[in-house]
C-alpha cells in the first residue's frame, strides 16, 4: 500500500512540474485584446480594472486554451509536417478549421491521453476494487491508449456527419441556384443567394467560396478550393461540369438542372441504400436485447407452474 501512495505522489509530482512548466513557457499576451475590452467598459460608463476584464473572460479562455496551445506548439514541434497537414486537412473536411488548429487538436490528443490515462490508474489502484499495481498501470496504459485515439474518433465522425448533411442539401441548393439563374441572376449573385438563405454548411462553404471571389481568388479556382475542402464525389463532380461549362460556353441553367437531377437521384439511392442496411444493422440488437426478453416473458409462467407442480420433485 505504501508503494502505491509513494507512486501516486510521484505521479501528482510531475503533473505539478509539467502543468508550471507550460505555465513558465507561455508567451505573454498582447495588450490591444485588454485595450480594446478596457474602452469598452469605458463607453459603458462603468469603472473597471484590468484584472476584472480578464476575470471576466470565460475560465477556458483564460486557462485552457494557452495551455493548449503552447502544449500543441511543444508536440507540433516533434511532429513531421506531413501529419500536420493531413491533421489540417481533417479539420477543413469537418469545419473546424476556424474553431481548432492543428497544433491544439494534438495537443487536445496528448491531454486526453494523460487524463484518462490517470484517471483510469486511479480508480483501479485506489478504490475499493483495488488492482495489482502492475495490473492498474496496464489499466492505465489501454486507457491512455484510448484516450489518445479518441479526438482521432471523434474528427472522423464529425467529417461523415458534415459530409452527409451537405449530401442531402445539395439538390435542395442546386435547384435554388438554377431558379435564379434562369431569372438572370449570374453564378456568383445566385450562390450568395443559397448562402443567405439557408445556415447549413453547404451555404457556409458557397459563403466561403464567394468572399474568396470577392478578394480576388479567380472562380474556377474558389471553386476548386471548395470541392477540396468538401471531399465529396458530389461535390467535385458539380464543380467541374460548372467549369466546363464556362470554358464551352454551355448554358448555366440547363448544368445546373442536370446536376440537381443527378443529385436527387443520387440522395433517393442513399437512402434506399440505408433502408436495405436496416435489417442487418436490427439482427445484432434484436437478438442481444429483444429475443431473451421475448423467451423471458414467454417461458417464464410455464417454469414457474412445471416448479410449482413438483414434477420432477418425486414421490
Amino acid at each position: 500500500m505504501e508503494t502505491i501512495i509513494y507512486v501516486a505522489l510521484i505521479l501528482i509530482v510531475l503533473v505539478a512540474i509539467a502543468l508550471w512548466y507550460v505555465g513558465q513557457r507561455l508567451p505573454k499576451q498582447d495588450e490591444d485584446p485588454l485595450s480594446q475590452r478596457l474602452a469598452e467598459f469605458s463607453q459603458r460608463g462603468e469603472a473597471v480594472s484590468l484584472d476584472e476584464i480578464e476575470l471576466s473572460q470565460p475560465f477556458t479562455e483564460r486557462v485552457i486554451y494557452p495551455i493548449l496551445r503552447q502544449l500543441g506548439e511543444m508536440a507540433a514541434k516533434n511532429t513531421p509536417q506531413n501529419a500536420l497537414q493531413e491533421t489540417t486537412r481533417k479539420l477543413e473536411l469537418a469545419g473546424k478549421a476556424g474553431a481548432i488548429d492543428a497544433p491544439m487538436f494534438l495537443a487536445s490528443r496528448f491531454v486526453a491521453a494523460g487524463v484518462l490515462g490517470v484517471l483510469v490508474f486511479a480508480i483501479a489502484a485506489f478504490s475499493i476494487f483495488a488492482q495489482p499495481l502492475s495490473r492498474a498501470f496496464l489499466y492505465g496504459l489501454i486507457a491512455a491508449a484510448l484516450g489518445f485515439f479518441l479526438p482521432q474518433m471523434w474528427l472522423s465522425e464529425q467529417i461523415k456527419k458534415r459530409q452527409l448533411e451537405i449530401r442531402k442539401a445539395m439538390p435542395d441548393a442546386l435547384d435554388l441556384l438554377t431558379i435564379c439563374v434562369e431569372a438572370g441572376l449570374g453564378f456568383d449573385a445566385a450562390m450568395s443567394n443559397v448562402a443567405e438563405k439557408w445556415d447549413n454548411e453547404l451555404s457556409l462553404a458557397f459563403a466561403r467560396a464567394i468572399r474568396e471571389i470577392q478578394l480576388g481568388k479567380v472562380r474556377r479556382e474558389a471553386l476548386k478550393s471548395m470541392a477540396e475542402r468538401i471531399d465529396l464525389p458530389e461535390m467535385t463532380s458539380f464543380v467541374a461540369a460548372i467549369i466546363q461549362s464556362e470554358q464551352l460556353g454551355v448554358s448555366m441553367a440547363k448544368v445546373l438542372r442536370i446536376q440537381a437531377d443527378q443529385m436527387r437521384m443520387r440522395r433517393r439511392q442513399l437512402a434506399e441504400e440505408l433502408a436495405h442496411q436496416a435489417p442487418v444493422k436490427m439482427l445484432v440488437p434484436m437478438v442481444v436485447f429483444i429475443f431473451p426478453s421475448i423467451f423471458i416473458v414467454l417461458m417464464t409462467p410455464a417454469v414457474l407452474r412445471i416448479m410449482s407442480s413438483n414434477i420432477f420433485g418425486g414421490g
